[in-house]
């Protein structure tokens, strides 16, 4: 299953999806809203004015709500996106909930069961497990 050899890394993630694109190009997702090798499981659901790609894998029972801008990220199962947020460089794990407005970037990376709460920003966060992240993260940095 190609969903499971995508794996959570956010650097090599776009080297797999262009083998994908050249191998196996009809289990890519084309479109206006999609740009560059995307991945997205059949069971996810994608809202209206999104901006996919490029490099972008989207898992099994994902929710993309409106406006979500998404690049060079992988959203693992049963992860929701709230409206208007923008996600680059980074990794959602299992069971996330990113809220509205919320900015991630520089390889952040959220462990399974994360709730980031409305317009906050994360710069290269590492949370671990069954956390809520109720304050941004402007630095690098490990959340226990």
């Amino acid at each position: 299953d190609v969903y499971k050899r995508q794996g959570i890394n956010a650097e090599y993630g776009g080297l797999y999806l262009n083998w994908i694109k050249h191998k196996h190009p009809t289990q890519l997702v084309s479109g206006d809203a999609y740009t560059g090798p995307v991945l997205i499981h059949p069971s996810a659901k994608i809202g209206d004015n999104c901006k996919i790609g490029p490099n972008v894998t989207i898992g099994p029972n994902c929710v993309i709500e409106s406006g979500v801008r998404l690049v060079n990220t992988t959203v693992l199962e049963g992860s929701t996106i709230r409206e208007n947020s923008w996600i680059k460089n980074s990794i959602v794990g299992w069971q996330c909930t990113i809220g509205r407005w919320v900015r991630m970037e520089n390889v952040s990376v959220l462990a399974e069961d994360v709730f980031v709460e409305d317009e906050l920003y994360l710069n290269g966060g590492r949370v671990l497990p069954h956390k809520t992240i109720s304050q941004s993260i402007p630095e690098p940095a490990i959340i226990m």
